[in-house]
């Protein structure tokens, strides 16, 4: 599996390169802080499938609170074809230790 950690993504979100984003957590979350990703819950993405099949072939990082849901949506979409997806590595709680 892919990862990617929170000072390369805030880097590449800084330069204005960032990848496509994908928050897998649920909307009470997503509420509560995020970095401007696309929301798909975790439990909603297979059937999101079509919504993002336009992103298929750029990269994605993949990120939850601290991991674990990413690492199963990574897993998911590299089954489904998608060549370049990362999790991010400790989620927004490493993000949140970091820069807020």
């Amino acid at each position: 599996m892919q990862t990617i950690s929170s000072e390369e993504l805030k880097d590449r979100i800084d330069k204005g390169t960032p990848p496509i984003i994908i928050d897998v957590r649920e909307l009470y979350e997503y509420d509560e802080f995020n970095i401007n990703g696309i929301l798909i819950p975790l439990g909603n993405l297979k059937e999101s499938l079509a919504e993002i099949e336009k992103y298929r072939d750029m990269e994605i990082v993949i990120h939850c609170r601290s991991g674990a849901r990413s690492a199963a949506a990574t897993d998911f979409l590299t089954k489904q074809g998608f060549s370049n997806v990362k999790n991010l590595v400790g989620g927004m709680l490493d993000w949140q230790s970091k820069f807020c």
